[in-house]
């Protein structure tokens, strides 16, 4: 008995915590499973994403929450809402936007000029044109004193006062100091910066100048990440120093030790010795993704291997997130063996191996969400 109670448990939780998939067919939006089959029909006028196990619909007008199984667990008795992140949601009613958990019922906040989203544990406060934090208890964390508190990602965050920018951690903590006028994400203790008129990288809270270099992007998933020097663009590691000669026109990061780089108007793929794998041949070209797949561009999308074979032709259109989708992680190309793609007009998700799931088409369809 206990191992059936146990067994019914588990079979609840997988249930509760499945991703879905919200689409449009004939008007209704509803949901599928990662099977392509409808886990909750399309009935609703308005819906939005999953988030936090929880998903907005729209009924007569108002907006309320629906668990996986489709059940409204929180009434629609909201003019607008956003996402729950955290177990909380900002929602508007009665024109005052305020907080709510996920048993709908409302939570007082600290004073604040705006309600801002939970991210991850954390919310901003604006009091006196200044920003500060707070997290889910809803206590100040950080006192409102930055002019600009960029969203965190990975638990640190862009700020600046004034002109000059640092990063912080979730607790507030200045882990790159206020200094510099331009400031990239913090990745394994490193930033890029502009330091006057200098370029380079901060790494243990020291600045490391790359001669030449006016501009530098955010590390992604390696530890290196491409700079412009001299107009071209090549790869420097986390101590400054140059991997690839700058040689390229365009480049994006690497992942799976594979990067897109553009020579002569045309994309190609590059290992981490700056060897083509694939020569320079697509009109654009996208990162890899775990599935080990990349998008590459015709004139539409089809997705190479990482020997870069054309496993997937190129005839969909793609997007990182569907028109109502705000994550910030919402990636172009396969996700856990499933890319959002587009086909005469109609949109739905392809396999690895190319087949359409469940040979579905819908109006829309946005990323799957729990």
């Amino acid at each position: 008995m206990k191992k059936i109670l146990l067994l019914a448990v588990i079979f609840t939780q997988l249930i509760n915590s499945q991703e879905l998939a919200l689409v449009r067919k004939e008007g209704q939006f509803g949901y599928i499973s990662t099977s392509g089959d409808f886990a909750i029909q399309p009935k609703y006028k308005g819906a939005k994403n999953f988030s936090n196990g929880l998903a907005a619909v729209e009924e007569n007008g108002k907006w309320g929450f629906i668990n996986s199984k489709g059940e409204m667990v929180i009434p629609a008795n909201y003019d607008n809402v956003k996402y729950f992140d955290s177990g909380i949601c900002v929602v508007l009613k009665d024109k005052i936007w305020f907080y709510i958990n996920q048993k709908g019922e409302k939570i007082n906040a600290p004073s604040s000029d705006k309600v801002y989203d939970f991210e991850d544990g954390i919310a901003f406060i604006k009091q006196a044109e200044k920003v500060g934090l707070i997290n889910t208890k809803m206590e100040i964390v950080l006192q409102p004193k930055f002019d600009v508190i960029k969203s965190f990602e990975n638990g640190y965050a862009r700020v600046r006062i004034g002109k000059n920018w640092g990063i912080i951690d979730k607790s507030g903590k200045i882990v790159v100091e206020l200094q510099y006028e331009e400031i990239g994400n913090y990745f394994k203790n490193t930033t890029w910066v502009k330091n006057g008129t200098a370029f380079g990288l901060v790494s243990n809270g020291k600045f490391i100048p790359i001669d030449g270099v006016d501009k530098i992007w955010d590390f992604y998933a390696q530890d290196l990440t491409y700079a412009r020097k001299n107009e071209k663009i090549g790869f420097v590691d986390l101590k400054g120093n140059w991997v690839i000669e700058p040689k390229f026109e365009k480049a994006k990061a690497f992942v799976k030790n594979l990067a897109p780089v553009c020579m002569d108007k045309k994309w190609g793929y590059v290992n981490t010795k700056g060897e083509f794998v694939l020569e320079p041949k697509y009109n654009d070209a996208e990162v890899f993704s775990e599935d080990g797949l990349a998008p590459v561009k015709d004139k539409e999308w089809g997705f190479v291997n990482e020997s870069g074979k054309l496993v997937i032709y190129t005839q969909y259109e793609i997007s990182a997130g569907g028109i109502f989708s705000i994550f910030k992680d919402d990636e172009k190309g396969f996700v856990k063996g499933l890319a959002r793609v587009k086909s005469e007009k109609k949109w739905g998700f392809i396999k690895t191996d190319g087949k359409p799931l469940a040979n579905q088409w819908y109006e829309n369809a946005e990323p799957f969400r729990k």
